[in-house]
């Protein structure tokens, strides 16, 4: 952390380090089949609905890593005469740091800006430093970090323009962290509401509907892969007689679609939903925090009537750690909130203990950029977005880039280990590239020109063609035989 990722990479060398044994290789794959083509509404859990019923489709799945554990072991009585255990784990981590920064430099399919340097909080991390309960109100624990905290918080609210005293918040250990709390404040605001939210969600959106043992309607989306609000007014009809719970994209996990705020009210609206009969939690794991930067972009804004909004600190931000930060109106907070003797405080949060070192990098952070900063960044990730898909469609390979993302998707490579290499997402027929402030256009270069050259490999008998994605992407972005 005391430097960027490029800059370790320059100042490295890596001819010094002893590389790492081949069962410890971060590429491994396993020879799957790819999944065969998903159609209609595909989930992002390995299901698809067809006629309305969910169906499994196969998923290529990882290698198991007890394959390649680094096993602890007990220390040798004279270890501490003789160093060679320090020795031996200096070493191992010498290796470890290698392969990240090898693995760095070939990231491409998950939304993690890489681009920090946090070494002036390096002097910090010799400490436990615990947020344990309310961001608000102190606890006996001294060791914390929560006038950093609020001061992010703080920032975040004025963002999306709610009062320093009508809102409740806290910085929460991971982006599904703040779903949950999202909808579980929904859930209990609403004890018998429907969970709605688009087959294109992310998946911790329905792992909220499991362990709350919520009723959930899942909503068919537009090829885009934003809602579609006209089989959401559908589904609506269906249950009127119960409060809405209703989970809104900023950017979805796949194709980065933003599904239509101000749409959704108003079919809630126009299907006889007033303002205290529904509650709306918007995910905003990466875009909620790039689309306030966006010339024209729609607005979140509690001055809608919206129940909360959740961020992720360790996708656009750059927090090296995952953490994220959810927000809600205060009045809401009641129903969870619980007075702790054991703390000397109160708690509504998901989690008891919570890292009180992620605010200082999210404190840092904001600081040091600002909102100008962000907006550069922003402008940045979308140009290069822009130029990826006109690389890609120019060499003939279809993709498809939404109007307010940054997320490129195109169709999947043949080569699992291709894939592995780039750390690439994939679902069904289609990839995906999230370009983030570190993805530089070189780097964007060098993997569609070995993309070009695999293809060469892939096709060149004829008997394998490109994959038709205009299901997934639309007929317009397809460049298979049929649509080209």
């Amino acid at each position: 952390m005391a430097g960027s990722i490029d800059v370790m990479l320059r100042e490295l060398n890596l001819e010094s380090v002893e590389s790492l044994p081949d069962d410890f290789d971060p590429t491994a794959v396993i020879k799957d089949p790819l999944p065969r083509v998903a159609s209609e509404c595909s989930g992002m859990n390995g299901e698809k609905l067809v006629n309305g019923k969910e169906e499994h489709r196969e998923i290529v799945l990882g290698r198991n890593v007890h394959t390649s554990c680094l096993e602890v072991t007990e220390p040798d009585d004279d270890d501490e005469v003789t160093g060679e255990r320090e020795a031996q784990m200096a070493s191992v981590l010498a290796r470890y740091r290698k392969s990240l920064l090898e693995r760095t430099k070939h990231h491409l399919g998950y939304p993690y800006n890489l681009d920090f340097d946090y070494g002036a909080l390096s002097q910090l991390q010799h400490f436990s430093i615990n947020n344990l309960g309310d961001p608000f109100i102190e606890s006996n624990y001294g060791v914390h970090s929560r006038q950093f905290e609020v001061g992010v918080l703080d920032w975040f609210a004025r963002l999306w323009e709610l009062e320093k005293n009508e809102y409740w918040g806290y910085i929460t250990n991971c982006g599904t962290e703040g779903n949950l709390h999202g909808i579980l404040v929904g859930r209990e605001v609403f004890p018998d509401g429907i969970l709605y939210a688009s087959c294109e969600s992310h998946y911790s959106v329905f792992k909220a509907a499991r362990m709350y043992r919520m009723d959930c309607e899942k909503v068919k989306t537009l090829i885009s892969g934003e809602i579609d609000c006209e089989d959401f007014r559908a589904k609506l009809s269906l249950h009127k007689d119960k409060p809405a719970i209703i989970n809104v994209n900023i950017g979805t996990t796949v194709k980065g679609a933003v599904d239509d705020l101000d749409l959704v009210i108003k079919t809630l609206e126009e299907s006889g939903f007033t303002h205290d009969r529904f509650y709306i939690h918007c995910d905003g794991a990466l875009f909620g925090l790039m689309m306030p930067f966006v010339k024209l972009a729609p607005k979140v804004s509690f001055k809608k009537p919206i129940g909360s909004v959740s961020v992720s600190g360790h996708k656009f931000v750059g927090c090296p750690m995952p953490c994220g930060v959810q927000i809600t109106r205060l009045e809401h907070i009641n129903a969870l909130s619980r007075n702790v003797e054991y703390l000397a405080s109160r708690d509504a949060t998901i989690m008891g203990s919570r890292n009180g070192h992620a605010p200082l990098f999210l404190w840092y952070t904001l600081n040091r950029k600002g909102y100008r900063g962000f907006q550069k960044e922003v402008q940045k990730c979308l140009r290069n977005a822009h130029y990826l898909r006109g690389h890609l469609t120019s060499a003939g390979i279809g993709a498809m880039l939404n109007e307010l993302s940054s997320t490129v998707v195109f169709e999947r490579p043949q080569d699992e280990e291709f894939t592995r290499k780039w750390q690439l997402a994939c679902q069904g027929n289609i990839a995906h590239v999230v370009v983030m402030p570190n993805i530089t256009i070189d780097k964007l270069d060098d993997f569609v020109n070995e993309l070009i050259e695999k293809r060469v490999v892939w096709y060149k008998d004829g008997k394998r063609k490109p994959p038709c994605v205009a299901s997934e992407i639309g007929k317009a972005n397809c460049l298979c035989e049929l649509h080209k």
